[in-house]
């Protein structure tokens, strides 16, 4: 009140907001991330942006100038219902803190137009959430494919050859393929330790669940899937992408393995 009193008469508030960023620029960019990954929400759009940008030029946004843009051009994904209430019965927290310490595994089928099923089955970090090894068949997903899931995740990480440096977690459910004898003496030896989810609690493998969500979201349903060879031939892509440019909340919006290469520059 004292500084009104004693203001000069020909005192001008010379303060301005600040002008508004020229948007057209953001726009060209947001419509070219969502042309090609039209699920992606503004929080993934923003993410894309920010950390590997448009033809590898991050670029300086905030998230919320993307959302505004974003909602002005109605280019905002589509809000459904409230989610119901899961009432299943769910044991423990699957997500751990440091990679190779718990994996996750499940399988999902994958339809053709031509009526052909391709069954797909993957091994999952449960700290990373980079897909490590995955097989698929037009045929049912037997114990041996999952040797070879196992085996294949275990040398990705360890190298040929090799086994876990420590025990490292196994999490499946009860299908037939994870808990045939075979596949858990095999484990054992590459240094796995199975673990299976409870009966009739599915959502206990949920970060399982929820990769396969995002995968048949962000990746099949947007493919054309004539039929299983094609299917087949597409899926090194879906996975080498999921890994190489997909944004995970859960890792600050980063891809899997730019989140394993921050791990490592700090340890």
């Amino acid at each position: 009140m004292t500084a009104l009193r004693t203001r000069k008469a020909d005192w001008v508030d010379r303060r301005k907001a600040p002008p508004r960023p020229d948007d057209d620029q953001l726009l060209s960019d947001i419509i070219t991330v969502a042309k090609d990954l039209p699920t992606y929400g503004y929080r993934r759009v923003w993410a894309i942006l920010k950390f590997q940008g448009i033809d590898g030029s991050p670029q300086m946004v905030n998230h919320k100038r993307v959302y505004r843009v974003m909602r002005d051009n109605n280019l905002l994904l589509f809000r459904h219902g409230s989610k119901p209430r899961d009432t299943r019965r769910h044991d423990g927290k699957v997500a751990v803190q440091t990679s190779n310490t718990r994996w996750c595994s499940d399988g999902f089928e994958l339809a053709c137009d031509n009526g052909e099923k391709v069954r797909v089955a993957f091994a999952l970090d449960c700290c990373d959430r980079e897909v490590m090894s995955w097989v698929a068949t037009t045929k049912g997903i037997d114990a041996g494919l999952v040797g070879d899931l196992m085996m294949q995740a275990v040398e990705y990480r360890f190298g040929a050859g090799s086994t876990a440096q420590t025990p490292i977690e196994w999490l499946s459910d009860n299908g037939s393929c994870y808990t045939a004898i075979e596949t858990r003496t095999f484990a054992t030896q590459l240094g796995l330790k199975p673990v299976r989810t409870p009966v009739e609690s599915p959502q206990s493998n949920g970060m399982a669940e929820s990769f396969v969500k995002t995968f048949k979201r962000d990746y099949a349903r947007l493919a054309n899937r004539p039929d299983s060879q094609t299917v087949m031939r597409e899926l090194k892509m879906w996975f080498e992408h999921y890994n190489e440019k997909h944004p995970h909340s859960a890792l600050g919006y980063l891809p899997p393995r730019r989140f394993r290469e921050k791990q490592r520059s700090i340890n």
